[in-house]
């Protein structure tokens, strides 16, 4: 089983992440939003595309998973 990335949720925006299988040639992203609910929670992110500019909406406990995500631009 593969470690878990360990973080604090909120303060992921901003943070470096790089695909472990890149799709689309797309690898390194940062994160551009923190999507919250009514108490402040983060329930997701926005996870921009460095090259692309694309983006894509997560949620944020996918980024905890070091078999899809590695912090930082490696």
């Amino acid at each position: 089983m593969a470690e878990k990335n360990r973080f604090n949720p909120s303060k992921l925006h901003l943070s470096k992440w790089t695909a472990v299988k890149p799709q689309n040639k797309e690898k390194h992203f940062l994160v551009t939003k923190l999507l919250k609910d009514d108490e402040g929670v983060v329930q997701q992110c926005v996870l921009e595309a460095v090259i692309s500019h694309r983006e894509h909406v997560i949620h944020w406990q996918i980024l905890t998973d070091s078999g899809h995500w590695k912090q930082g631009w490696r």
